[in-house]
């Protein structure tokens, strides 16, 4: 029996909802399931990971969670325990839809590198390629010299912004700096802005340093820009584009922007911490017209398992191939030297960048429970996972809110100690 096709009753008091489904749920189901000793892994260690989410759950850190290990191609975990709504009580299921945020941004980029293979865009193409608003010559804001403490001064850009640029977090545009809080009463999104007219305001926004020179994360506008290049360069609506090029072609059939229906009824609620507890804000995303490849898709465990999965396959799933081996080999190695400054609370040491993905050049000393050559980029909703060619293994931690930093490092402490093979 798969995991996901299991039903366990959900106790008052906070026990762990053990791989449910949602009744009637349309499930993918492509990648199949072993036991643990079969692929590598200890039974009674992967057995930790229950009773360590739901010490956290109990806390009041989270509400609940999905935890899925997969190796050599095979499900080996894969529960949900806790809430996916602590003010209904309703039982989190594995079939839960949850917000991937910045998880977005590795499927913005495998679409990108789609059509590099295809020939409709180059990493070294200029943006203004795809949107003539970048065309104006770009300027930098940099400390005003002489002047006072958030002073700015603008500088000529050394040269125009690039796809790759964008890909690496190395195009200076609205990363925290000069150049972002200069421009903060130009850049923001109306409720009507869609990709094409949100990002035509962002052509003469101020860098905030020299293309290139840095890493400095830039939330929303980077990959915004990216998903517009990919509506340009394809000739179809972003939204479509995912849908019919990555979603459908790997059998993810609840990622989306948008959800109606049965499937809406499936979205986690998000949790935040008001008045020493964890409450509980429904998501209704029936109206969204902003396709965000930053910040904005949802999935299920299993779905993000197939767009890993692939990525671990060296871009193929299930005789379904969305790109070659060499661009996935190109695309998970460090493109940023030591350029990688610790942003966000994320290691500095140890770690590179790639086209879209962080990459553990060395877990020692970044301190991560993970091997070298890992690849991931988490959700500040609380999604998170790792990719790790060495171990042929793919490890998901899905939260929505809440203080999941502990359980994470609970769960990925878990799969380390499992591995036995």
């Amino acid at each position: 029996m798969s995991f996901v096709s299991k039903l366990a009753a959900a106790l008052v008091g906070g026990l762990a909802v053990a791989g449910a489904s949602w009744p009637g749920a349309a499930l993918a189901g492509s990648i199949p399931t072993a036991r643990p000793e079969e692929v590598g892994l200890s039974s009674e260690r992967l057995a930790r990971i229950g009773p360590a989410m739901q010490r956290h759950i109990d806390a009041g850190e989270i509400a609940g969670v999905v935890t899925l290990v997969a190796r050599r191609g095979r499900i080996a975990h894969f529960e949900a325990y806790g809430y996916a709504d602590i003010a209904k009580r309703t039982p989190m299921r594995t079939d839960h839809i949850f917000g991937l945020a910045s998880s977005s941004k590795p499927i913005t980029a495998v679409a990108i590198m789609m059509l590099v293979e295809s020939g409709e865009v180059r990493l070294q193409d200029p943006v203004s390629k795809f949107i003539p608003e970048f065309s104006a010559p770009a300027q930098v804001a940099v400390p005003k010299e002489g002047g006072a403490e958030g002073e700015y001064e603008l500088v000529p850009a050394e040269r125009a912004i690039t796809v790759r640029d964008l890909l690496t977090h190395g195009s200076g545009l609205l990363s925290g700096g000069l150049g972002q809080r200069s421009a903060q009463a130009t850049t923001q999104r109306a409720p009507q802005d869609t990709l094409a007219t949100y990002t035509r305001k962002l052509g003469t926004v101020p860098l905030d340093f020299q293309p290139g020179t840095l890493w400095r994360y830039s939330g929303l506008a980077g990959f915004d820009v990216l998903s517009r290049i990919v509506e340009v360069a394809s000739g179809q609506p972003f939204d479509e584009f995912l849908r019919e090029r990555i979603f459908e072609p790997l059998d993810m059939p609840d990622t989306a922007f948008v959800y109606a229906g049965r499937q809406a009824e499936r979205l986690a609620a998000v949790h935040a911490r008001r008045d020493g507890a964890l409450q509980a804000t429904p998501r209704d995303l029936s109206q969204v017209v902003y396709f965000s490849g930053a910040s904005a898709l949802s999935a299920t465990v299993e779905d993000y398992l197939q767009f890993a999965q692939m990525l671990l396959n060296g871009g193929e799933l299930n005789g379904h191939r969305l790109l070659g081996p060499r661009t996935v080999e190109m695309m998970t190695a460090n493109h940023t030297g030591d350029m990688v400054n610790g942003q966000f609370g994320r290691p500095a040491r140890g770690m590179g960048f790639g086209l879209g993905m962080q990459v553990v050049l060395d877990p020692i000393a970044a301190g991560l429970a993970v091997s070298k050559g890992a690849i991931s980029w988490p959700g500040g909703s609380g999604v998170s996972h790792w990719i790790e060619p060495a171990e042929e293994l793919v490890s998901i931690y899905f939260i929505q809110g809440g203080q999941g930093g502990p359980a994470r490092q609970a769960f990925e402490n878990a799969v380390r100690q499992a591995i036995i093979d």
